[in-house]
């Protein structure tokens, strides 16, 4: 399979599938020849060869037949070794279990009756917490330079999109996890409005701030996904009623009010590669037709503690067996900050749960009188790889939970969506990106203004030469 077609958006691929110029099974052995020979990056735990060309062979059979399930179909897809999967184990990124799981997932299941392709299973930070040193299946490393980091929790999400071992993934996020590894990898990353795609399946972490979505090359491609596994889902009771709607792609943004969270950009961020890769998106924005102006969220800088301290306090309650019987089996770091977050009071709890509330009013508050909000996903581009902790002085945490936790935790707390997409590169050939924010179920217009910037520009377009 040459290399140029995996390297191409989903939406490409599957014009190619369907129109027969490429068969769905030699595009799957395409992807898994690539991961085999990249597996220096592990972006896999599990790499599922004979299902999914089984599966590749059926759908071919479907084509021939005159049979097209959508656009989905005969697209190989990877997904977070969060999420189960019917006759592969789940591995959660950690040491304890590996049981093999009996269903697939909701947005698993949904894929597949799409017509995707089921490619494996991918790497993550231990149990979906992030900030762990030791990984159980080797340190994600980033395509654009292997000696980075490539995000926290779905780092084999991000990691497989960039470097094109699968047209596509599904990731998890409930403090960033997924915009996160999208920012430092160069791909667009969806965080859905929290209850808009089924966690049935998903291994837990925050119940109200646990989200599943795609992770992808274009908007476009995330579009597409995102239809196919939102919706309500009887196994899931936080699930919205919500309709599914299509997404229709826009000429112009006309009339559109976008507003610059200023908390975002001037703390700690002048000047900065980032600062102005955002500066200047705006700019792209502005010549479309939107009308740009200042937003506000004066609890911005404290959206990463207040976020982290909740779903440390809920994962410290999920680990509780685990904990007391196997420790010894859990990275240190991880072993300590969930034995930190069982000791927080219920004092403590509901003040940050108050917290919280002030945080999605600020936000909602400014969604009125802003379409949309937009701030950098990252405070910086992807760091070296850890092999510390971090927490070794006041300033390491602050900078952790400050700074590259906090510019995507205030949506979090809020439950809106947002969408992380390419905007740039820093001065040593780094990705930088930006985040949109829109109120809830407006996942289409985050589509819409995220897919308008990507026809202006080519950031997406950008491939690391792995």
């Amino acid at each position: 399979m040459n290399k140029e077609i995996l390297c191409r958006p989903l939406t490409e691929i599957a014009s190619l599938i369907q129109s027969r110029q490429v068969s769905c099974e030699d595009v799957t052995l395409g992807y898994i020849e690539r991961a085999k020979r990249l597996k220096r990056l592990n972006a896999y735990i599990t790499l599922d060869e004979n299902g999914s060309l089984t599966a590749a062979r059926q759908l071919d059979t479907e084509i021939a037949d005159g049979n097209v399930r959508g656009p989905l179909h005969g697209i190989p897809i990877a997904v977070k070794d969060q999420f189960d999967v019917r006759g592969l184990p789940t591995t959660l990124g950690g040491n304890i279990t590996r049981a093999i799981a009996e269903r697939d997932a909701t947005a698993v299941s949904r894929l597949r009756a799409a017509g995707a392709i089921i490619l494996g299973k991918l790497n993550l930070s231990e149990y979906a917490l992030g900030g762990n040193i030791s990984h159980a299946y080797g340190v994600p490393r980033n395509p654009w330079d292997e000696t980075r980091q490539a995000g926290q929790s779905s780092s084999g999400s991000g990691v497989a999109t960039a470097a094109s071992l699968a047209a596509a993934t599904l990731g998890g996020d409930t403090a960033g996890s997924i915009r996160g590894p999208a920012a430092w990898c160069g791909i667009v990353g969806l965080r859905p409005t929290w209850g808009r795609v089924s966690r049935n399946g998903a291994f837990p972490m925050a119940w109200f701030m646990d989200t599943i979505g795609p992770m992808t090359k274009t908007v476009e491609d995330a579009a597409a996904i995102f239809e196919v596994i939102a919706g309500h889902d009887s196994k899931d009771p936080y699930t919205s009623q919500q309709p599914v709607t299509t997404f229709h792609p826009v000429d112009d943004l006309n009339g559109l009010k976008i507003g610059l969270v200023q908390e975002s950009i001037e703390q700690g961020m002048a000047g900065t590669a980032q600062a102005e890769a955002v500066y200047k998106a705006l700019e792209v924005l502005g010549f479309a037709g939107a009308e740009i102006g200042q937003a506000s969220l004066p609890l911005f800088d404290r959206g990463g503690l207040i976020a982290n301290s909740l779903a440390d306090t809920e994962a410290a309650y999920t680990h509780r067996k685990w904990l007391r019987e196997f420790p010894e089996k859990y990275d240190f770091a991880t072993r300590r900050r969930l034995m930190a977050s069982s000791l927080i009071s219920g004092v403590t709890y509901v003040k940050l749960s108050r917290f919280r509330s002030l945080m999605r009013k600020d936000v909602m508050n400014e969604l009125d009188r802003f379409d949309l909000l937009i701030t950098p996903t990252q405070a910086e581009p992807a760091p070296p790889i850890a092999t510390e902790t971090g927490f070794t002085s006041k300033e390491a945490v602050m900078r952790q939970f400050f700074g590259l936790r906090g510019h995507r935790s205030p949506f979090n707390l809020s439950g809106v969506p947002a969408l992380a997409v390419p905007c740039g590169f820093s001065e040593n050939g780094l990705p930088l990106s930006m985040q949109l924010v829109a109120k809830p179920f407006s996942e289409n217009l985050l589509f819409s203004v995220g897919q308008l910037y990507q026809n202006l520009t080519d950031w997406h377009e950008h491939r690391p030469s792995v």
